[in-house]
């Protein structure tokens, strides 16, 4: 490809991931008014799954995504994915019932999980040498800065969008066109249908003519399944882990254990498969390089430390603080765009600095970053907040570039897709077993908490004053000093979630150790052309 060919299709692809990581944030922002408007917040567990879902099929699809890249090109997939993306984020708009949102929020994680291994990949066959860095670090860093975008767009949109206002004004009170754009929570999702379409019509004319090499291999669908089975389980079971209730007439812990050991076992079968088939589903064999393993470990233990970070933070504005999209906002918004800079600059400081080295000091700071959240209280600064969500943000993206290089460079070009699928689904599998642990834990400690307080007529007295006592529980002042005690109770609880958080991410230091750029494709000394020039392609 010419260079200004090279050039815009990695704008193209860089559009892409954007999408998919505005996504993830915009919807963590209108989660609230979702609740109000199709639920309320005793469904919690329920429409976890508008996020939890999303990150389940968006982990399933990339292997999938990863494996067809490598056999039938990038092209046609980005396209397909982008497509898929922009009809979920339609459907998701005009759902009407919490069930109906689910459902189209699963339709878009299966676009928006194949984008970003499809580019990722797309990228590393345009790009080489000390070049190939720089483009991945391009990819992370729209992929978060999508993220850093997404509070401000979704605070923006449920501040300034009100269609209900607009048709009463113009006498339409009710109806199916009311239902359709209203309330605002609904344009979150429908600001990504023009963009993906206009992303979508410059795609397929930039990238005509181009596309990754094809390789004649049959899909590998048993491995897919016994994949996915063994994933939904373990997340499925991790999930429940402190309900109350029954699961499908069971007790919970009998449910939780067997979904967890049926999800071991499929994951077993899965490796087993893997290991005697030619071209598999997630090959397996590609963890035996220490290199190749090590990226992927680093990029599982951070992605739980992301997901800690994100949605503690997020629970921190709202349940702690009381406060609203502006202040989630600022969190979130600093947190991500850290996280973008960082990724960005890992891109550039690899040509300068170790793979190893760079990753070592943004474990560090990241961890480094949610110890500093551990010492979060009611009593501090918004700004405060952000600073040190910024701070792990920033190590994290420091950590972007150099698992994702190594484990390509590690794999070679005929499996640049399946090495950045793995490497992101390990982030991805990270961060749903972070949601997950903080789902269960949250929602069994509000309903410990709940029961405490409101378990019999007296029982909230042990929690106000002493000189409000004899006050009954509807009067103002009493429900002020229970919302105190409450936001105390929840700042000590998630501050050692962070700080669990931060430990995990100091684990990745081990594997780090190991990390260190291993190309396979390099061609032999004197063979008359250079790795930057073999595959007609450019430096960036």
């Amino acid at each position: 490809m010419r260079p200004r060919d090279s050039y815009l299709m990695l704008g193209v692809l860089g559009v892409g991931v954007f999408l998919a990581g505005l996504e993830l944030m915009v919807t963590a922002v209108a989660l609230t008014q979702i609740l109000n408007t199709l639920a309320d917040w005793t469904d919690l567990r329920k429409a976890s799954w508008i996020i939890s879902g999303y990150l389940l099929f968006y982990v399933i699809t990339m292997p999938l995504a990863g494996r067809l890249t490598d056999l039938w090109g990038a092209r046609r997939l980005f396209l397909l994915a982008l497509a898929v993306f922009t009809l979920g984020s339609l459907l998701a708009g005009l759902a009407q019932s919490l069930d109906q949102l689910i459902a189209a929020r699963l339709v878009q994680a299966l676009g928006g999980g194949a984008i970003i291994p499809v580019a990722t990949a797309a990228a590393s066959h345009m790009f080489e040498g000390a070049a190939r860095p720089r483009a991945l670090g391009v990819i992370g860093a729209l992929t978060f800065l999508g993220m850093a975008a997404g509070p401000f767009v979704g605070a923006a949109v449920l501040e300034t969008v009100h269609p209900e206002t607009a048709l009463a004004n113009l006498g339409i009170s009710g109806g199916p066109l009311v239902t359709t754009v209203a309330p605002a929570w609904r344009w979150v999702f429908y600001i990504n249908v023009p963009i993906g379409l206009c992303a979508l019509a410059i795609a397929w004319a930039a990238s005509a003519g181009w596309d990754t090499p094809h390789v004649p291999a049959r899909v590998d669908l048993i491995g897919a399944v016994l994949f996915t089975l063994g994933l939904s389980g373990i997340l499925a079971g991790t999930t429940l882990i402190g309900n109350s209730d029954r699961v499908f007439g069971v007790p919970t812990d009998a449910a939780v254990g067997g979904l967890i050991a049926t999800g071991a076992v499929f994951g077993l079968l899965a490796i087993w498969h893997g290991l005697r088939t030619r071209n598999p589903f997630l090959d397996p064999r590609l963890f035996a390089d220490r290199v190749f393993s090590s990226a992927a470990i680093i990029s599982l233990l951070t992605g739980y430390g992301m997901a800690t970070a994100i949605v503690g933070g997020a629970v921190f504005v709202d349940r702690v603080l009381y406060g609203g999209p502006e202040e989630q906002r600022v969190v979130l918004g600093a947190l991500a765009a850290a996280m973008a800079v960082g990724a960005l600059a890992s891109g550039f400081l690899a040509r300068l600095i170790s793979l190893r080295i760079l990753t070592l000091v943004g474990l560090l700071v990241s961890a480094g970053g949610l110890g500093w959240m551990s010492t979060w209280s009611p009593d501090a600064p918004t700004n405060a907040f952000a600073l040190s969500a910024a701070v792990f943000g920033a190590g994290f993206g420091l950590t972007v570039t150099p698992r994702s290089t190594a484990a390509v460079e590690a794999a070679g070009r005929a499996a640049f897709g399946a090495a950045s699928a793995t490497v992101t689904v390990a982030r991805m599998i990270g961060m749903a077993i972070g949601m997950a642990a903080l789902t269960a834990f949250g929602s069994t400690t509000i309903t410990r908490i709940s029961n405490e307080v409101y378990g019999s007529g007296d029982a909230y007295k042990q929690y106000i004053p002493e000189y409000l006592r004899n006050r009954p529980v509807s009067d103002g002042l009493v429900a002020q000093a229970l919302e105190q005690w409450a936001a105390a109770k929840a700042a000590s609880i998630l501050v050692g979630i962070f700080m669990v958080a931060a430990i995990v991410t100091l684990i990745a230091v081990v594997p780090a150790l190991a990390l260190r750029v291993r190309r396979r494709d390099r061609p032999a000394a004197g063979a008359g052309d250079t790795k930057e020039t073999r595959y007609g392609e450019i430096a960036f």
